[in-house]
């Protein structure tokens, strides 16, 4: 296989994990008896230009398919992290009703409603039915298409370009990086401005995020990496904002490369950053295996124990990073009851590869859990907030990344 960006042949392997399903293809009752499709799962790290990437990937249809089962809306803490963005852009860019805005990746219109709510005009870019549906009950115009650059021409002649192109937690989603960045350009108009959100390599090695890593995660995205692909095709990142979200997120802001904006300090002082963190240096991906390995030991030694114990254990949220884990960990649900998620979408269905079902959370209530465990660990202060009543009665609540912790 050779690079995704820079089509230098690959060869180091920064993490395997064996073989998986998609992370969302969520079962119903009538397809456990099916056979079910796996996938390698295997990130590799170029030594060029530091793109981390998939071995090899499915047909990207096959993993965003048409009742897709993420819906951005189901998660209060996102729901303002995008109000909070979008009057942040609105007057940092001026926007009105003369500007013109385009998501890509709009999901079920979680964020593009505010503009819309503003009096700005927007577009959504969204191949999923199910969430695009979601999208244009709120009053969003969608076009149902996966972005890259024959999509982009077609919004800049049947549309217009934008003066603001959002794209939250897609980059690391597209197959074909360069002509998605390509896509970009084309969309984006003189003076416009764009704006990628994305989980940063540099936390998950830092904090052993290893179960961020799935198969509709075909990149895995340093500010290097993403400057150089930006550069090549014909765009300039002038700034850079870290972010809590997901365990730790880049903000880039991307304008074209003749833009009179001048590039902030942010950008060479995060560069040093990832520099002195060691994300160009080969050592830094292959000890990474072996973090990941002690997570998996330490999930299966609890549960083993709890269940010898004769203790009940159950989890909280279907993400599909808790996928990623208990698939590698091997863990069914005679060590682990069922997942509750507040997304009706998942609920009465099953979790890929391991078969565990997943219920609505009033189920946690009428169980007399002693462990949840929280597998969406960068949302467990709101899991438990929403759940204190379980506190009260003993329950307690545990996550496994970067290690094995009782909260």
């Amino acid at each position: 296989m050779n690079c995704r960006h820079c089509d230098k042949a690959l060869s180091h392997t920064f993490l395997d994990l064996g073989f998986a399903p998609p992370s969302n293809a969520y079962l119903t009752k009538d397809q456990l008896s099916l056979p079910e499709k796996y996938y390698p799962l295997k990130i590799m790290i170029c030594d060029e230009c530091w793109l981390a990437q998939t071995e090899d990937y499915a047909q990207a249809d096959e993993l965003f398919s048409a009742d897709y089962a993420y819906f951005s809306s189901t998660s209060t803490s996102w729901l303002h992290h995008a109000a909070a963005y979008c009057e942040k852009m609105t007057t940092q860019l001026n926007l009105s009703d003369k500007s013109y805005v385009i998501e890509v990746a709009s999901n079920d219109g979680y964020l593009l409603k505010n503009f819309v709510a503003a009096g700005v005009p927007c577009l959504g870019i969204e191949p999923t039915t199910s969430t695009a549906d979601a999208a244009e009950k709120l009053g969003i115009p969608v076009l149902r298409e996966f972005f890259g650059e024959q999509i982009a021409k077609k919004i800049a002649s049947e549309y217009q370009q934008a003066d603001l192109i959002i794209g939250n937690n897609v980059y690391a989603h597209v197959p074909d990086i360069n002509d998605f960045t390509i896509g970009l350009k084309e969309a984006l108009k003189q003076g416009g401005t764009i704006t990628l959100e994305f989980p940063h390599l540099m936390r998950l090695i830092e904090n052993n995020q290893f179960d961020t890593v799935y198969h509709e995660h075909f990149s895995y995205l340093s500010l290097h990496a993403v400057s150089r692909i930006f550069t090549t095709a014909g765009l300039r990142i002038f700034d850079v904002e870290e972010l809590p979200t997901h365990g730790g997120s880049l903000r880039i802001f991307g304008c074209h490369e003749g833009d009179r904006r001048p590039t902030s300090q942010a950008v060479s002082d995060l560069m040093k950053v990832e520099c002195n963190a060691g994300l160009m240096q080969l050592a830094t991906y292959i000890s990474f295996q072996e973090q990941a390995d002690y997570v998996k030991y330490d999930l299966l030694e609890f549960l083993i124990k709890q269940k010898r114990a004769g203790k009940k254990v159950v989890a909280y949220g279907a993400a599909a990073k808790g996928n990623t884990l208990l698939n590698y960990a091997g863990i069914k649900p005679d060590l682990l009851s069922f997942v509750c998620d507040a997304a009706e979408a998942k609920q009465n269905k099953f979790m890929p590869g391991s078969h565990i079902p997943i219920l609505p959370p009033a189920a946690i209530m009428d169980e007399n859990a002693d462990y949840i465990i929280i597998l969406p660990w960068n949302i467990a202060c709101e899991v438990i907030e929403q759940n204190k009543e379980l506190l009260a009665r003993g329950t307690k609540f545990v996550v496994s990344i970067p290690k094995l912790k009782i909260l």
